[in-house]
């Protein structure tokens, strides 16, 4: 019953300490009296740790015990692998140093049972951009990423080929009426949601706490590579989904994630696993929480309600912009990453697949992989491909840091770019100059064996936070 449940705070204040000495208690507890009342676990405890050394050799308090004598400066370390794990790697000739090291470095994690980094691969915190991992039992909140549950969302209109040109001025007006960017920012009526009926919002602490700001959130954008964008999609398989015929449609594609509800999950977690899971410093930020455990069961339900928060996020852009235009999609495509899931590898092995910054591409399974500003992105379907973990790019991905991009390119360079490609801007700054990232058609050529393209998108008007 919920009143015999022990919880973190009810630990600490019999004086057991922060960290991983919280989850063994709390794990003792569930594997060894589960059924007793609440009171004469606490009264067990209290015997324990008035008189730990009694309880060394204990066959159930023994390695909490010995845990809590040992000063936390002389805790042992985890060591890794003394080598990685073999993994595939897609356009590895355009794929920096640092990536490839950040990689090498997760595969040698005692958890890490497979890996492979995209073509749009780079160098991140953790697991790089475009990195894949498959792990036994665990999960990394830095290998899922800061903003959890980041996603891809379009919709299709069947409109005239020259919808766009036509209403250039009211499209734009709609994308600054109805959306809106940045950091800490969000509507002062936002719209109402289902999403704010899960239980996670009133039984997990950390979401607790940021459920109001979730609320004035929902329906926005974040700052940095999040757009909201109008442009032009070219259905190429005649065999495709929707049953649309091969041309030309209007479309709205969104880019955002699960904002500061999922910025703070993960600041949480990261912080506690690292805390109870104590890794050599360079491969610190791959701290994991075991999925056993009451703290990763606990992130995995916060980090799914934070995917499915990022989701409604995009719903509601698209619902407002359906609104606006007065029409209704002929078809919706959605697919995310910056998560893990449960899947099986080719042997049937259950593992937990962390995407950060890769598009997951099961055989038949939908995606988008944008372009930047001005070159296309693609409507994609996977093939399944098991040496990719069934992954494929997110993106082109960065040939240029944000402060490099600042740095090299000149405002005059971007808007005659702009103007080449029949652009038009809102927002947006020079760390997201089309120049600061790879070429989309070699990514694409380095990932034919992942994916298969369904269909193009090609921006027209592009909304994101001011720079």
């Amino acid at each position: 019953m919920a009143k015999d449940k022990i919880r973190g705070n009810d630990l600490l204040k019999l004086g057991v300490p922060h960290g991983r000495t919280i989850t063994m208690v709390l794990d003792i507890f569930q594997k060894n009296f589960k059924k007793d009342k609440k009171e004469k676990k606490l009264a067990l405890l209290t015997e324990v740790m008035q008189a730990p050394e009694k309880y060394s050799n204990d066959a159930i308090f023994g390695s909490f015990v010995n845990e809590l004598l040992e000063p936390q400066q002389y805790r042992r370390e985890i060591s890794l692998r003394s080598e990685e794990l073999d993994y595939a790697i897609y356009g590895a000739e355009n794929i920096e140093k640092g990536a490839r090291s950040q990689m090498e470095i997760a595969t040698k994690l005692p958890v890490a049972v497979g890996a492979a980094l995209m073509a749009d691969a780079h160098h991140g915190y953790g697991l790089p951009i475009g990195g894949v991992l498959a792990t036994e039992n665990a999960v990394i909140p830095y290998g899922v990423g800061v903003d959890i549950g980041c996603r891809m969302c379009m919709t299709i209109y069947n409109m005239p080929e020259n919808y766009i040109d036509r209403h250039r001025s009211n499209l734009k007006q709609y994308l600054m009426e109805y959306t809106e960017f940045g950091t800490g920012n969000g509507f002062s009526k936002p719209m109402d949601d289902p999403i704010f009926d899960r239980p996670e919002f009133d039984e997990i602490k950390v979401v607790r706490y940021n459920k109001d700001k979730a609320y004035k959130q929902i329906g926005s954008s974040g700052s940095g590579n999040h757009f909201v964008e109008f442009g032009e999609v070219e259905i190429t398989d005649p065999n495709n989904e929707w049953g649309l015929e091969i041309g030309k449609y209007l479309g709205i594609l969104s880019h955002s994630g699960s904002r500061a509800l999922g910025a703070n999950i993960a600041k949480h977690y990261t912080q506690l696993a690292m805390s109870l899971c104590r890794l050599p410093n360079q491969a610190k930020h791959l701290a994991w929480l075991d999925l056993n455990s009451e703290a990763g069961q606990e992130y995995w339900l916060a980090m799914n309600l934070a995917g499915d928060y990022a989701s409604a996020c995009h719903h509601q852009i698209h619902k407002k912009l359906a609104k606006a235009l007065g029409e209704k999609p002929v078809a919706q495509i959605e697919n995310h990453h910056n998560f893990a899931w449960k899947e099986r590898l080719a042997n049937g092995k259950e593992v937990i697949v962390h995407r950060k910054g890769a598009t997951p591409a099961k055989k038949g399974e939908l995606g988008i992989i944008p372009g930047s500003m001005v070159a296309p992105g693609y409507i994609v379907r996977g093939k399944g491909n098991a040496a990719s973990l069934n992954s494929a790019s997110h993106g082109a991905g960065r040939v240029m840091s944000r402060s490099k991009a600042r740095e090299t390119n000149s405002k005059k360079e971007l808007r005659q770019m702009l103007k080449k490609h029949e652009v038009n801007l809102i927002g947006g700054g020079l760390d997201e100059a089309p120049m600061a990232y790879k070429d989309i058609e070699k990514v694409m050529q380095a990932q034919k064996d992942l994916v298969e393209v369904v269909g193009k998108f090609q921006p027209k008007i592009v909304r994101m936070d001011n720079a």
